[in-house]
């Protein structure tokens, strides 16, 4: 509050009419950011934390298998989302965390049978060679070592009868969660002051290893045939719902849109960073990023088809666990195999962790914001409750049946509700708040309006697509299943109230609104969809054009002269406001 208070004595600053704000290049980042909230301290921690975000293990641990299995109050809706999601999440770090300690030995525990997990059906899956090549092997009957590793050993999925009864805590999976809650914790423990740095390494690191390992993936014997078959089209499953659906929900799931993840790192930005660039920036990243582990993928999966003397889609069976069975397994067929499998785990490790960052970093914002007066001078203590909480509620994931739990929560909680609030979201800025102001606010901000293909997304192209997509979701509806294991009707109730409980947080937020509002039902709801009186930039500097009316003691017609009167001058990014104030005056006389 400080900085607000001082920004009534701040000297008159001399205006460069001529200036436009796509004209003045960088800017301090200090300069209108309020101090006890906190603030990026470099102009890229915003941009490779948007892309660690992104860019995480859903571009290498769900992308791959699902392009493998298919050829080739929305705020609060938003935090019970991003919570499901973060309790499971970090599970799947610490399974990465696993793997990871299982790497430093001179020999892979999964690379032989004969432990104490194998049972009669293993065998080794290895080629055996004539002069003709590899001679194929009949694998509908045996599981490799790596499959029973994980399934028997890591997951130690025998000793659970399914989801209703998950046995017993694996003490190591158990301990393994601790460890990531802690590397988490410590990370956020400053907000975006400590994330924000520790990104440089996280965002950028796992490109490294994944440039090495895509090299010797691409080398290797009958690397083709797994490559041809990622770029090959199958053309007729594109008249399945099923691919369109999740190719939506990966998109989703990948940016992170609807997580609240990107609002909340863009709220720690100053108020003319030109999100324009960084958005394309973001998206471009992390498509390319799942396109270039796509093929670090399949050039195993093709390496591993010629040594086994198999098809490339009858390698491995798709699913969640295709990072921990197939990529492990490869890796024991490779010299060093210790080396390459501790660099693959130690990049899903350094990417899901930037991930699960931005996760924690939305709830602990959004709450702090919400209670700023009591939660922001104890933001770490705050920060501290919320990973042990979560770290509590995951111990059930950490159980025989814990993968069980991890599917449902997977299937669930990011699915339908996810479709439903970002459609709301459309609706809401596009219909409610109004799209005309939307794109005035963004040419305050940026300096320049939004194209014509942009507000034909917001207002018709994106609604309309998410909206079949979630028809078609509803109508092709699939019961959940992990291999053979069918789930309870139970199991299904359950994951269908999680969905729709993060759906009924928006009509409950909206009937609390109305609530608050005086008069009539329908003067109610004309309240209720108005911006309120102090809607506007958070920053009174920032409070041009349009929203200087906001401000204390203005009574002027021409905002533009006030925000003048009031600071003794204006910056050149608030040149903006005198064509906003021309469209304003415009309009007027239009409804005059």
């Amino acid at each position: 509050m400080k900085k607000l208070q001082g920004a009534h004595h701040r000297q008159p600053i001399t205006p460069d009419l001529l200036m436009t704000p796509s004209d003045q290049g960088d800017v301090d980042l200090d300069v209108d950011f309020a101090a006890d909230r906190g603030n990026w301290t470099g102009k890229l921690d915003f941009l490779l934390s948007c892309i660690g975000y992104c860019v995480g293990l859903g571009n290498v641990w769900r992308f791959p298998y699902r392009a493998y299995t298919n050829g080739g109050g929305a705020g609060a809706a938003m935090l019970l989302i991003v919570g499901l999601v973060a309790i499971y999440y970090n599970m799947i770090i610490a399974y990465v965390l696993f793997y990871l300690f299982a790497s430093l030995t001179s020999n892979l525990p999964w690379e032989h049978c004969g432990n104490w997990w194998n049972t009669d059906l293993c065998l080794e899956h290895r080629g055996s060679k004539d002069g003709n090549g590899a001679l194929p092997l009949n694998l509908t009957s045996t599981v490799s070592p790596s499959e029973e590793y994980w399934s028997r050993y890591v997951l130690h999925i025998q000793g659970s009868r399914g989801i209703g009864s998950p046995g017993e805590i694996r003490w190591n999976l158990c301990l393994c969660l601790l460890l990531a809650w802690v590397i988490v914790f410590l990370c956020i423990l400053k907000g975006v002051k400590s994330s924000g740095k520790v990104v440089y390494f996280t965002a950028t690191f796992p490109y490294l290893i994944l440039l090495m390992l895509l090299v010797r993936g691409v080398t290797l014997p009958g690397a083709w045939k797994g490559i041809q078959f990622y770029l090959t089209p199958q053309f007729h499953h594109l008249l399945s719902s099923k691919v369109w659906i999740e190719a939506a929900l990966q998109i989703f799931y990948s940016l992170g849109v609807g997580f609240g993840g990107l609002l909340t790192f863009a709220s720690y930005n100053t108020f003319h960073q030109n999100i324009y660039r960084d958005t394309f920036i973001v998206t471009l990243g992390n498509a390319i990023t799942s396109i270039l582990a796509g093929f670090a993928i399949f050039s195993v999966l093709g390496y591993m088809s010629q040594e086994l003397g198999v098809p490339v889609d009858q390698v491995a069976k798709a699913g969640p666990g295709l990072a921990f069975v197939v990529y492990p397994q490869a890796m024991t067929m490779l010299p060093l195999s210790p080396f390459w499998s501790f660099l693959f785990f130690f990049m899903l490790l350094t990417l899901g962790l930037d991930s699960q960052f931005a996760f924690l970093e939305t709830i602990v914002t959004a709450v702090t914001d919400e209670f700023p007066y009591y939660l922001r001078p104890k933001k770490a203590v705050f920060s501290g409750l919320i990973c042990v909480a979560m770290y509590l509620m995951g111990l059930v994931l950490t159980t025989d049946g814990g993968m069980y739990w991890l599917v449902l929560l997977d299937d669930y909680s990011a699915s339908f509700g996810l479709m439903v609030v970002v459609i709301t979201t459309c609706l809401a800025v596009t219909r409610v708040y109004g799209i005309q102001r939307f794109c005035r606010d963004i040419h305050m901000m940026l300096g320049f309006k939004p194209g014509l293909y942009f507000r034909a997304c917001w207002l018709f192209l994106s609604p309309a697509t998410l909206l079949a997509l979630l028809v078609y979701s509803i109508v092709k509806y699939q019961p959940s299943e992990y291999g053979s294991y069918r789930f309870p009707a139970w199991a299904e109730l359950l994951g269908i109230l999680m969905g729709l409980l993060s759906c009924l947080m928006i009509p409950a937020g909206m009937l609390v609104a109305v609530l608050r509002e005086e008069g009539s039902l329908w003067e109610r709801l004309q309240q209720a969809s108005r911006p309120t009186m102090d809607w506007g930039p958070s920053l009174e500097e920032n409070r041009t054009g349009m929203y200087v009316a906001t401000l204390v003691g203005s009574q002027s017609p021409k905002p533009l002269m006030v925000h003048m009167r009031k600071y003794g001058g204006i910056t050149s990014f608030e040149n903006t406001a005198i064509e906003v104030d021309r469209e304003i005056a415009e309009e007027e006389e239009s409804m005059m």
